[in-house]
């Protein structure tokens, strides 16, 4: 069981106001651990907070209430982070969902790559920084005629290969990897995640993985947390959450998993997530654990939901 904490979340709170009487709590309240060396899910439907999640920790938004640390250094305070900017963009990484709108079409592949080498001063000499921009291009499975393309040149998968070896390039010890998969064919996802995996083994890679797809979630994460509306319901190491899943909701989400035997895909029973469930309830729903390192989010009263 590892020990060491490289993250911490306590009560991150993140809401965006719409208009005079429109708040939408996007992030409602929510506490987690990263450990060091760790792959931690966090799996829902569109719309929960996941992607929000991401961003308010590495601080594309200012969280709106909460504390985030990471070191022990409280990056979620404006003056820290500006005092410890240099420190954080080195360590922290981000691979966003929208390869389109991350990327600057001005820039070729190569420049995309290669800026964040340029400006932490990694490498001085031009070849030094060329020969680390060819091999980030081979652990990501593009050939080097792309490093002289421009994003529109290329397909969605590629894009999104270009984002992931930009985030690589830092070797940092922290990737928020949102949806870092979904754009890429089949062959190429197992190339990522067998990369994702090594990276973990060999150097202590840390990842919070952002994902619809339970199955690759189910195989690359240590723990695994589920949000709905803002919260995470349950969460809890990989093997027992998709053992033992508890909450009315992670028992809906679990069976909608696709299942490559036709048969059993036809007497499977799909689950209804009951929306009435802990809504007369609010001021009283909690994280419980209810086992060792298994939580679940609720109004909980021996296994029953109220």
């Amino acid at each position: 069981m590892k020990t060491e904490k490289l993250l911490e979340v306590k009560n991150l709170k993140q809401y965006f106001k719409l208009a005079r009487n429109t708040l939408i709590k996007a992030v409602d309240d929510i506490s987690f651990d990263i450990y060091k060396g760790e792959i931690l899910g966090l799996v829902g439907e569109s719309g929960s907070g996941k992607s929000t999640t991401g961003r308010s920790i590495i601080n594309i938004y200012q969280p709106t209430g909460g504390e985030i640390y990471y070191r022990g250094k409280l990056i979620s305070d404006p003056k820290t982070y500006r005092a410890e900017k240099t420190f954080i963009y080195r360590n922290m990484q981000i691979i966003f969902q929208d390869s389109t709108s991350s990327l600057n079409s001005r820039m070729t592949v190569k420049e995309i790559i290669e800026e964040p080498l340029i400006i932490q001063k990694l490498y001085k000499k031009k070849e030094e920084r060329s020969e680390k921009v060819y091999e980030l291009l081979n652990l990501v499975g593009l050939d080097k005629i792309y490093l002289d393309h421009y994003p529109y040149e290329c397909s969605g998968g590629q894009r999104q290969r270009v984002g992931i070896a930009r985030a690589l390039s830092l070797d940092p010890e922290f990737i928020i990897a949102d949806e870092p998969i979904a754009s890429l064919d089949v062959s190429i996802q197992a190339q990522i995640i067998n990369l994702f995996k090594k990276l973990q083994h060999e150097n202590g890679l840390t990842c919070l993985f952002i994902s619809h797809d339970l199955a690759m979630v189910r195989y690359v994460c240590d723990r695994v947390g589920v949000m709905y509306h803002g919260k995470i319901v349950e969460l809890a190491e990989t093997k027992e959450l998709y053992r033992n899943p508890i909450h009315p909701y992670t028992k809906a989400l679990f069976s909608s998993i696709l299942v490559p035997d036709p048969d059993s895909a036809r007497e499977r029973i799909r689950i209804k997530h009951n929306l009435s469930i802990g809504a007369n309830s609010e001021e009283n729903n909690r994280l419980f654990e209810v086992s060792e390192g298994h939580f679940v989010y609720g109004c909980y009263r021996g296994r029953n939901f109220i």
